[in-house]
């Protein structure tokens, strides 16, 4: 999806850029937010996307049935529900708009204006957030419609924390995968990383399956990389099942503070690269 607005709007214009940063904040968001809305049928699409934890949903809740598992059938639905609210608000695609720009010598203009490229990308998905959320929220409604029993209202302080921890994830997964992106500084190629990356989020994030369900000694290590607080974490407070909450708020902060520094490093180390090219 192409978030770059056309020549000469609003963020683009020197003059905006260099105003106040809550207004190049607002003007930002305004424009995507319009820009997003231009592509609301593709929006629906990107939305039904975002599916496949239904899709889980119904095979762990038969399998539940047997009455072998932690968790009851009712429970693994609530839960794969809360993961797919989840997902709508953390799902990041900077890794391909970064490469794209760079390939096509889009970067170069970018660089000679006074913001950092990130912002725009930035600002691009949390216009999107706003942009597809009446879509996501419709097929919740409607997936209750059809699950009437699966309803439940998170406690007030977890509704809070939930919210704060999706922000959080949604931050904490846009700085890995910008990370990534910018190994397209050295090659051509560098969604491949993100692709490969995906794997581990798949199965280790608790997309796939509650992290509950894990061996004791797999979701102890599991718990010691990012994947567990990208998507299990958030969604456990959503369903008010989640514990060690501090130890989850801090391994956000932890993670997201070592793939910013890293970020920075191959940022500064790209642009050296970029420009020995002849950008």
């Amino acid at each position: 999806m192409t978030t770059v607005p056309a020549e000469g709007s609003g963020p683009s214009a020197s003059g905006e850029l260099r105003g106040n940063p809550l207004t190049v904040a607002r003007v930002l968001l305004s424009v995507y937010y319009a820009y997003m809305m231009e592509y609301r049928a593709e929006l629906v699409l990107w939305v039904l996307s975002g599916t496949f934890p239904l899709i889980f949903m119904g095979l762990w809740a038969q399998a539940a049935q047997s009455g072998q598992f932690s968790l009851a059938p009712r429970e693994l639905i609530q839960y794969f529900l809360a993961v797919f609210i989840v997902r709508q608000f953390t799902v990041v695609w900077v890794i391909w708009e970064f490469e794209r720009e760079l390939v096509e010598g889009k970067l170069s203009p970018y660089l000679l204006q006074p913001l950092d490229p990130v912002w725009r990308h930035f600002f691009s998905h949390l216009a999107e957030r706003f942009a597809r959320m009446p879509f996501a929220l419709i097929l919740v409604v409607a997936f209750l419609g059809l699950y009437p029993k699966a309803a439940w209202l998170p406690s007030g302080g977890n509704l809070v924390l939930a919210v704060l921890a999706i922000a959080l994830t949604f931050c904490l997964r846009f700085v890995i995968q910008y990370t990534f992106a910018m190994v397209a500084f050295w090659t051509e190629r560098a969604n491949a990383l993100e692709q490969f990356w995906f794997l581990f989020y798949m199965f280790l994030s608790g997309m796939a399956a509650p992290l509950s369900l894990f061996p004791e000694p797999v979701r102890a290590v599991v718990l010691w990389t990012p994947f567990p607080y990208l998507i299990y974490f958030p969604a456990s407070l959503l369903v008010n099942r989640a514990d060690h909450v501090f130890q989850g708020f801090v391994a956000i902060g932890a993670w997201s503070l070592v793939f910013l520094l890293l970020n920075r490093w191959l940022w500064r180390r790209g642009l050296t690269q970029y420009s020995g090219m002849g950008a």
